[in-house]
């Protein structure tokens, strides 16, 4: 998001029903990768976009998938600069400081009003919940976008750890689909509800 710099935990302002974290969840911010960022870590640099970012980047963040996902997020931006803010952030845990991944939308909302979250939490901070935490960021963020009215999250039907990730934030099959990567995915979809007019959410808004 356009101000992303922003740790998960209940918000005045939220949309009745939006996502909470659990008691004992792990807490994260999500700090946007901007263009400079993105060009640093497309060239393998985590020294340069770890300083831009305000945190050390760990070796995942060097490798040949983080390279190709920044590049293909910095054509994006390029190409459609008013993207920026809805793409790649990074995930960093909000009471230490360390990254513990990425995560944000492929790209704003469509014609259906719909946005599509994508995350990854580096192999050494797994199995800690850091991914369900990531989705109530991600939900509570597009639930506090006007202009979203659906949220995707599409799943190969074997990776049985991000099903039970998205368990119990309203998620409903709605079809198949292959991805030239993961293969075939099965497509969930949940309605994304906005707080009431004239809450006073605080909640940062792509623009």
């Amino acid at each position: 998001m356009t101000s992303a710099d922003t740790p998960s935990g209940p918000r005045s302002g939220d949309a009745p029903g939006a996502p909470r974290p659990r008691p004992d969840a792990p807490r994260v911010r999500l700090v946007e990768m901007t263009e400079p960022v993105l060009a640093a870590l497309a060239e393998g640099d985590t020294e340069t976009a770890g300083a831009l970012l305000g945190t050390e980047l760990g070796a995942h963040f060097a490798t040949e998938e983080m390279r190709w996902l920044s590049r293909y997020r910095l054509g994006q931006i390029r190409a459609v600069p008013s993207r920026a803010g809805w793409l790649t952030s990074l995930v960093v845990d909000a009471d230490h400081g360390w990254a513990v991944g990425h995560a944000g939308f492929h790209g704003p909302p469509d014609e259906r009003r719909m946005v599509e979250i994508g995350y990854s939490v580096v192999p050494e901070r797994r199995r800690r919940g850091y991914a369900r935490a990531i989705v109530v960021e991600l939900l509570r963020r597009a639930d506090t976008a006007p202009g979203v009215a659906v949220v995707r999250a599409s799943i190969r039907p074997d990776n049985t750890a991000s099903l039970a990730t998205i368990a119990g934030f309203g998620f409903e099959h709605v079809g198949e689909q292959w991805d030239d990567v993961d293969g075939l995915e099965h497509v969930h979809e949940r309605p994304s509800p906005h707080p009431p007019s004239g809450s006073g959410s605080d909640a940062p808004v792509p623009e």
